[in-house]
């Protein structure tokens, strides 16, 4: 529980820094930005691999670029449930996913993978 927890404020961060930085993205409230990353996140877990899916041919003969068009649609449609998350435009919503990717990856750098802060201790021998 406490993964999913950490999880919900690596998404809810990159979608604050992503209406902070990226014109065409809003978020009206706290609220809202809570509800949308925990449905973002299930959207990731559940609609988004059937997408990826659906969509490999065109996944591999883009070389993966297409990657980016399945996140900016997951995140249209979180937004298209929440009345104070608003992506306006396609170039929003593709940036507004690079950044939260962004936010997420750079985040699992100090999260393993069980959500646990993960701590590297060094040690000198004399």
């Amino acid at each position: 529980m406490a993964g999913f927890l950490v999880r919900v404020v690596i998404v809810m961060a990159g979608l604050w820094i992503a209406s902070a930085i990226v014109p065409g993205i809003e978020i009206a409230n706290g609220w809202t930005l809570l509800g949308a990353a925990v449905l973002l996140g299930i959207v990731n877990a559940i609609v988004r691999p059937v997408v990826v899916i659906l969509t490999l041919p065109v996944t591999i003969l883009t070389l993966g670029l297409f990657l980016l068009v399945i996140n900016a649609a997951m995140l249209g449609l979180v937004a298209a449930f929440f009345d104070g998350f608003h992506v306006v435009g396609f170039g929003a919503a593709v940036l507004g996913a690079i950044v939260v990717s962004i936010t997420g990856w750079i985040a699992s750098w100090f999260i393993g993978p069980r959500g646990k802060v993960d701590i590297v201790m060094v040690r000198r021998q004399p």
